[in-house]
C-alpha cells in the first residue's frame, strides 16, 4: 500500500459510517427519528455539527496537501539540482524565489550566504526549516483545537440542559411530569454525544497528520541538506 494513512482514514470512515448506521437503526427501533435527535441538541448541537463539517473538510484538505510530493514537486528538485551542477546559483535562487514552498524557502535563505561561508548558510537554512515546520504544525493544529472544543461544547450543552430541567422542577413543583423534563435532559445527553462523536475522529486525524508533518519535515530538510552538501568545505 503506497499510502497507509489513506488506508487508515478509509477504515475509520467505514467504521464511523457503520456506527452511524447502527445508531440510526436503534433510533428507528425506538421510534425516534434522526432529525428529532439533531433538533434535540438545540443551538449548541448545531454548533457542534458545524465543527464536525469543518473537521472533515480539514482532514480531506490535509490528505491532499500534507504530502512530500505536494509540498515539494520532484521535478522542481531535479531543476534545482541541475542548476547546482552547472554552478548557476543565481538562477537557482531565482527559481526558488519564483516557486515558494517548503524546500525552496529553505534554499532561498541559504543561497544568498554562499560567500559568507557554509556555517552561515547552514544556520540560515536551519532557521527557515524550523519556521516552515512550525507552519505545518499550526496548519494541522486546527484539528486538535476542534477535538478539544467539541467535548467542551458538549459539556456546556449538558450543563445548560440540566439547568433547564431543574428550572422546570422549580416552576411546576410537585406537579412536574417526566415529559416536562425531557427537553432539558435530551439537550444534556445529545450535546454530550455529539461532542464526543466529533472529538474522537478529530483528535485521531490530528495525531495522524502531526506524525506526517514530522516525517515530511525531516525528509525535506534532508533533501535541502543533500543539495547544499557541495558547499561544505572538506578537509584536505
Amino acid at each position: 500500500m503506497r499510502n497507509p494513512n489513506l488506508l487508515i482514514a478509509a477504515l475509520v470512515g467505514i467504521a464511523l459510517i457503520s456506527l452511524s448506521g447502527t445508531a440510526f437503526a436503534a433510533e428507528e427501533a425506538g421510534n425516534t427519528s434522526l432529525g428529532k435527535i439533531i433538533m434535540g441538541g438545540g443551538l449548541i448541537g448545531w454548533v457542534i455539527i458545524l465543527l464536525s463539517i469543518i473537521s472533515l473538510a480539514l482532514a480531506i484538505e490535509h490528505f491532499v496537501t500534507v504530502r512530500r510530493d505536494k509540498l515539494v514537486p520532484p521535478e522542481l528538485i531535479d531543476e534545482v539540482e541541475a542548476l547546482f551542477e552547472e554552478e548557476e546559483y543565481q538562477e537557482a535562487l531565482e527559481l526558488c524565489e519564483s516557486e515558494p514552498n517548503f524546500l525552496t524557502n529553505i534554499l532561498s535563505a541559504g543561497l544568498p550566504k554562499i560567500n559568507a561561508g557554509f556555517d552561515a548558510m547552514e544556520k540560515a537554512m536551519d532557521e527557515v526549516a524550523e519556521e516552515e515546520a512550525i507552519k505545518l504544525h499550526q496548519k494541522v493544529g486546527w484539528l486538535s483545537l476542534i477535538g478539544n472544543i467539541a467535548p467542551m461544547m458538549g459539556l456546556f450543552g449538558t450543563v445548560y440542559g440540566m439547568i433547564q430541567a431543574f428550572n422546570e422542577i422549580t416552576r411546576l413543583g410537585q406537579a412536574v411530569q417526566p415529559k416536562d423534563l425531557s427537553a432539558g435532559i435530551s439537550t444534556a445527553l445529545i450535546t454530550t454525544l455529539f461532542g464526543l462523536f466529533v472529538a474522537m475522529p478529530s483528535l485521531f486525524f490530528f495525531f495522524v497528520f502531526r506524525n506526517k508533518v514530522i516525517k515530511v519535515s525531516l525528509e525535506i530538510t534532508a533533501i535541502a541538506d543533500d543539495l547544499v552538501e557541495r558547499f561544505r568545505p572538506h578537509a584536505s
